[in-house]
C-alpha cells in the first residue's frame, strides 16, 4: 500500500511498561477470546465506533466476529491496516484493541484508535495504553501526521472532515 514504505516491517510484539501485558496483531484464531471482549463491552464500543464504523452491531454472531478477525489478519499481512489485540502474558482474554488505519479523511497520514474492555475503563492498564500508543506510533511507525481518533479529535469532528478521494 502507498501509505507505508515498501520495506516497512510492522511490530509483532509490543510490551506494555508493566511487563505483564502486550500488543500483537489479532488473528482469526483469537475469536474465542475476542468475541466475549467485544460483546461484553458492546454498548460502550457502539457509542464510540458505531456512528463511524457501524461496529459492533448488536446482533453480531461468533461467526461474524471470526470473519471480521480473518479480514483483520489478512489486512495486516498485506499492510492495508492493522488491528492489535491487548493481551496478558497467557493470552487468555482480549483486553482491548488498537487500530492503525490508512487515512479516510484529509489532514493525516494514519488514523489510530483504541479501546479497552469495560472493566478496565479508567484503570491503570487503560492509562498505560493511552500513554503507550502515541509513543509507540512515534517510535516504530513511519507516520508524520498520525491522527488519534477520539483523542486529539472527536469522532464527530472527524466525521465532518472531507473524505479523501
Amino acid at each position: 500500500m502507498s501509505w507505508l514504505p515498501g520495506d516497512f516491517v510492522h511490530p509483532v510484539h509490543v510490551p506494555l511498561p508493566d511487563g505483564a501485558h502486550h500488543l500483537r496483531p489479532i488473528r482469526e484464531a483469537d475469536v474465542e477470546i475476542d468475541y466475549p471482549a467485544v460483546m461484553g463491552s458492546r454498548e460502550r464500543l457502539w457509542a464510540i465506533f458505531g456512528p463511524a464504523w457501524g461496529w459492533p452491531p448488536e446482533t453480531m454472531t461468533y461467526e461474524e466476529d471470526r470473519v471480521d478477525l480473518l479480514r483483520h489478519e489478512r489486512e495486516t499481512a498485506a499492510h492495508q491496516s492493522f488491528n492489535y489485540a491487548l493481551l496478558g502474558r497467557e493470552e487468555k482474554a482480549v483486553l482491548g484493541c488498537v487500530y492503525i488505519d490508512p487515512p479516510e479523511r484529509v489532514g493525516a497520514d494514519a488514523e489510530i484508535s483504541w479501546w479497552v474492555v469495560d472493566e478496565l475503563v479508567g484503570g491503570e492498564l487503560e492509562q498505560a495504553l493511552d500513554a503507550l500508543v502515541p509513543r509507540w506510533i512515534g517510535a516504530d511507525w513511519p507516520f508524520r501526521q498520525p491522527r488519534y481518533l477520539g483523542r486529539d479529535i472527536s469522532w464527530q469532528d472527524w466525521l465532518e472532515l472531507p473524505q479523501l478521494p
